[in-house]
């Protein structure tokens, strides 16, 4: 399995703001992983929309492939200069990855600098300063390997503490000190590591945030593949070869349809066990199969679990506690880095839309919308029929 680029963000609003004055965007391609931080200046809808503004052209004009000099001139020249603080109304930071050779870049323009953990021990980066229309953009580069982290904040997790619990702010140094901490605990995921960071960025402000304080983070860790099949193939003769494609997959393995189970259970030759607790009035139980993580009905149960991913907008802590087939797909999906959904296109006619032609089915609609609103979320999804 390859490695994965584990990405999670969390901000704090400063007290008595509903907007965050931080924003966060990133962007997955074959290519190349880019993530942009930008800290607006001040708090509330102003910095809110002038975070926006800048994260929305930087990432754009980067996914174009324009040159990151093009890139910076533009967002530096398109950003107002404070008239009484004589500083530019956000500032950014942004992180390229590129996916084939693991090189990374930072440009920071008048954030902090970027953290980066070797193994779980700190390395600092040797930044290089040039000057682009007269401001000042550092440049870190370095090449990330499995178990690296790397961190980028705005400075309201810096300046966490100041006046309240430390005289100077939690400071750059002992953010670094407390994530080693955290790698000395066995933490092996970005979304605990940011999460404890942000806990203790809270905890130092005493809980009345003094600057919107964001951290966005990178784990490097091996990859969790998830394959569903859904719907017996076209050809029943070619049944065979996509079970075993499916058996010998590396990594978890889910089956959506009561036809799909049976062609999967007469290779095995077992017979679907099923689990009658997980039924509910609307959605059928779940089945058990030997070399199967999951065994569910396929329509219902994929329509349900669309309703459930959007209803927790792909947040895996606010799924719902009802483990019934349609939630147990959900985490399934939301547990994986990267879903191949292997679909069959023989018409179930028991579920077909009599309006529809004939060689248009509810499944493979379904699927694709469920495929669309996951590579909405950034997911790594591949759509294949058969």
């Amino acid at each position: 399995m390859d490695s994965f680029l584990d990405i999670f963000d969390l901000s704090l609003n400063k007290k008595g703001e509903e907007l965050c004055g931080d924003r966060v965007r990133f962007r997955k391609t074959p290519e190349k992983t880019t993530i942009v931080l930008s800290d607006g200046l001040g708090s509330g809808v102003k910095a809110n929309i002038l975070a926006t503004l800048t994260t929305e052209i930087l990432i754009s004009m980067l996914n174009e492939d324009v040159p990151l000099e093009e890139v910076i001139k533009t967002v530096i020249g398109t950003l107002p200069i404070c008239q009484v603080r004589k500083i530019a109304y956000a500032t950014f930071t942004i992180l390229q990855i590129d996916n084939h050779t693991d090189l990374f870049k930072v440009i920071n323009f008048d954030n902090p600098p970027p953290l980066y953990f070797d193994q779980g021990k700190l390395v600092k980066l040797d930044g290089k300063t040039e000057k682009i229309l007269e401001k000042k953009i550092t440049v870190y580069e370095g090449r990330l390997k499995e178990g690296d982290f790397l961190g980028c904040m705005s400075d309201g997790v810096l300046y966490a503490g100041l006046g309240v619990a430390l005289n100077f702010g939690w400071g750059w140094d002992n953010v670094a000190h407390y994530i080693e901490g955290l790698f000395l605990t066995q933490t092996r995921n970005a979304r605990r590591i940011v999460q404890k960071t942000i806990a203790e960025t809270y905890s130092l402000y005493g809980g009345k945030i003094g600057d919107d304080a964001t951290f966005v983070g990178v784990y490097v860790r091996q990859r969790n593949p998830l394959m569903i099949f859904t719907g017996p193939p076209l050809d029943n003769s070619h049944d065979p070869q996509y079970v075993e494609r499916l058996l010998t997959f590396e990594g978890r393995k889910v089956v959506c349809g009561g036809t799909t189970g049976n062609i999967v259970a007469k290779y095995l030759g077992e017979t679907i066990e099923m689990d009658i607790s997980t039924m509910r009035r609307d959605l059928p139980p779940i089945g058990k199969l030997s070399a199967i993580d999951l065994v569910t009905e396929g329509i219902l149960t994929l329509s349900k679990c669309l309703e459930v991913l959007k209803n927790c907008n792909c947040d895996i802590t606010r799924l719902p506690s009802d483990q019934n087939g349609s939630v147990l797909l959900a985490k399934e999906i939301l547990q994986a880095d990267s879903i191949l959904f292997m679909v069959g296109q023989k018409i179930n006619e028991f579920y077909q839309n009599p309006l529809l032609p004939k060689n248009i089915s509810i499944r493979r609609s379904l699927v694709e919308e469920v495929v669309k609103f996951l590579r909405d979320k950034q997911k790594e999804v591949t759509l294949e029929y058969c």
